[in-house]
């Protein structure tokens, strides 16, 4: 797994071993940041990814222009390596890590006064997050209007088309893997 355009460009990025995390594999990265970038702009953008596993989706990000990036991954292993892949992709200064539960670090957040242009979620498929984050996200002010929610999720599992005030505007599969891609509307 490697960093596929900006400036870590071809930065390796280490994995845990085993299956308990799933990190996106370079050619579904790759055509997700083809079509974040056909409607987004990321140059300057503030960043949260949700389970981040090995941090692969804020790091391209962070490579492709955003400005920063809040990392939440509750597992400790993963965290370890994330940091780990912040620092060979020089993006430590932009990346900040909550090693916590999903709920609290969103709480966390707010409570900081917090708000992101792009949220990146990418859950286990069997967990209930994909009901809880996307509304937790809205209640607690995190997305900023305009702003873009990509959900990855197994492709036999489509998501609603609505999440609160979160409205789906393309899906796209890639073998077991579906991306959702929604956006916030305005009140």
């Amino acid at each position: 797994m490697r960093v596929i355009a900006g400036q870590a460009r071809g930065t390796r990025l280490a994995a845990p071993r085993g299956m308990h995390t799933r990190p996106t594999a370079d050619r579904i990265r790759e055509a997700l940041f083809s079509i974040i970038q056909n409607r987004f702009t990321l140059e300057e953008s503030r960043v949260l990814d949700i389970c981040a596993g090995t941090g692969s989706l804020g790091i391209e990000a962070l490579s492709r222009g955003a400005a920063s990036c809040v990392f939440i991954e509750h597992d400790r292993n993963a965290a370890a390596i994330l940091k780990r892949n912040l620092i060979a992709a020089h993006c430590g200064e932009q990346g900040h890590v909550l090693e916590m539960d999903v709920h609290k670090a969103l709480r966390h957040l707010a409570a900081r006064g917090s708000g992101f242009d792009m949220v990146f979620f990418d859950p286990p498929y069997a967990s209930g997050l994909y009901a809880t984050v996307p509304e937790a996200l809205c209640s607690l002010s995190l997305l900023s209007e305009g702003g873009m929610l990509v959900a990855e999720c197994a492709s036999r599992n489509s998501l609603p088309d609505h999440l609160g005030p979160l409205v789906k505007y393309e899906r796209r599969v890639y073998g077991d893997t579906a991306l959702e891609f929604y956006l916030l509307e305005g009140e």
